[in-house]
Parts: structure tokens; sequence; C-alpha cells
């Protein structure tokens, strides 16, 4: 009798194991890289003013070092690019790729952008557009330096990264907005904010965050990470140089509905005038070890 006991026994864990391994719905362990580049080797902005696209203009060629290909495509996205807004032919706000010193103090290509004064809602961010599966895992990561003039303004604020789902402008009953802000207070100091809204004057979360500090004409990492969910299973994460700025569980969509397009990188707000850098972009479907 013991024998055959053991043997049932032996044959139920030999089955669980098989059922875990063949599971439809495990989680791979190691995420997978879906995007890098510094900007590096042939990588440039085509000037080109496209007809009928609304001043977009693209970033093209291949980063040597890394292997990936500019427009950015990941989530199925087509034709990512900067775009100009309310810029005055380009005199409001400027975008390009310049040598400089990195964050690890050797020579790099980056990203620069200068708002010089605001037309109405000037801005030039980097959009990844046209998302085709926008209810997937993200994580964005890349380097950034800011200047210090526009940080130290009373009462001022300015964005630096966000997504939209669909229907988020068209109509605030449905849509939903992640937005990572830098706000000064009375006194004029920096701080960040973390926000999920409905619409620009009614957040659903917010999150300020007073005690890592605000990094200004130095380079510092930036990390996004979200799990797409209308459920308390969501998540919305940002870091600061490994330093939780803000981690939100709950909702990070309203009514189902997918995300429609992330700026990747933004330079919009009203401290003026402003400028930065942005090196260094990793984008992967999980966080990495």
């Amino acid at each position: 009798m013991r024998s055959r006991i053991i043997v049932s026994v032996i044959g139920l864990l030999l089955t669980s194991i098989s059922c875990d391994k063949e599971s439809p719905n495990e989680i791979p362990v190691e995420p997978t890289l879906l995007f890098k580049s510094g900007f590096e080797s042939d990588v440039y902005i085509d000037d080109t003013a496209y007809p009928d696209n609304e001043d977009y203009r693209y970033i093209k060629g291949t980063d040597q070092e890394t292997g990936f290909s500019w427009p950015i495509d990941v989530l199925g996205a087509t034709e990512s690019a900067l775009h100009y807004i309310d810029d005055e032919n380009h005199q409001a706000v400027r975008a390009e790729l310049q040598t400089v010193i990195g964050h690890d103090g050797d020579s790099t290509k980056a990203l620069y952008n200068i708002e010089y004064y605001d037309v109405d809602v000037t801005q030039c961010p980097y959009e990844i557009l046209n998302i085709q599966d926008g209810t997937k895992d993200l994580y964005v990561k890349y380097w950034i330096k800011l200047d210090s003039a526009s940080l130290f303004q009373p009462d001022m604020w300015r964005a630096i990264f966000e997504y939209k789902t669909e229907d988020y402008k068209e109509n605030w009953s449905k849509g939903f907005r992640l937005i990572a802000f830098i706000y000064t207070d009375d006194d004029g100091i920096p701080y960040w904010h973390w926000q999920g809204d409905k619409n620009p004057q009614s957040p659903i979360w917010e999150i300020d965050n007073r005690t890592v500090p605000v990094p200004v004409n130095e380079w510092f990492s930036t990390e996004f990470y979200w799990h797409w969910s209308e459920g308390s299973d969501g998540r919305a994460l940002w870091k600061v140089n490994g330093q939780t700025i803000g981690d939100h569980y709950g909702p990070t969509t309203r009514n189902g509905r997918p995300i429609d397009f992330i700026i990747l990188t933004q330079i919009y707000g009203n401290a003026n005038p402003k400028y930065q850098w942005i090196d260094d972009i990793e984008i992967w479907d999980g966080i990495p070890e």
C-alpha cells in the first residue's frame, strides 16, 4: 500500500511540474530589450518639412554601437518623430544633435532641445506614434541634463515625459494621461511631481517628492515603468538616479483605453528660457535586472 501511495504522490508532482512548464501565461524571467541608442554613428535629424504632417521632424539612421535604427518602432509604432508645436517657424523652440561630454565623462552625441519663449503651448517632444499594442508593459530609461536657470523661478513647471491613452484629449470622460513634472515652490526650489489624470485639471492620483534632489547642470538617469491596467494591479514607477520618485499602484488607464502615443522626451512648461540634453535611451518590455 505504501509503495502505491509513494508512486501516486510522485506522479502528481511530475504532472504539476509538467503543467507549470507548459503554462501559456508564464511570465518570462528576463525582459527583452526593444530599443537602445545614444544617437551615435549614422543617426541624424531629417530637417525635411514634409507636407501635411504637422511639422514632424524624423530622427533617422542606425546606431552602429547598438544596432538599433530610428525611428523608434516599439509596440508596433510607426512614424515616430520630433514634433514642433506653436514654434513660430522654429524660432521659439529648436532641436538638434550635439557632440558634448556625456554622463560617463566621454564625448558623446546627444539630443539637445531649447525653448526660448512660449507662444501658446510651445513644445518639441519626441513622440512614439501610431502605437498598435498600447496595453503592454514598458520600461524606459535615459540620461538627461537640465539647465539651472529655469528651475529656480518661483511657481513654475516643466514636463519631461508622458503618455496619453486614446480619447484623452478628444473625450475627457474616457481617457487617461501619465505625466512627469518638475515644479518649483514659492521660494523657487524645484521638486518632482508624478501624476495620473483624466484631464490637466483633474488628477486621479498625484505624488510630490521633495526628498530626492533635482539635479541641475549635471547628467542624471531617469527611469519610467508601467503596467497597463484599469485594476489594482496597475503600476506607474518613476526613478531618478536609482531613487524612487513615485511608485503608484492602481489604474494606469481608464475605460480600457490603450495607450495612443508616448512622449518619450519633452520640453514644455512656463519657465523660459530652458534647455536640456538627452542621451543613451533604452526601452524594455519589463524592468531589467
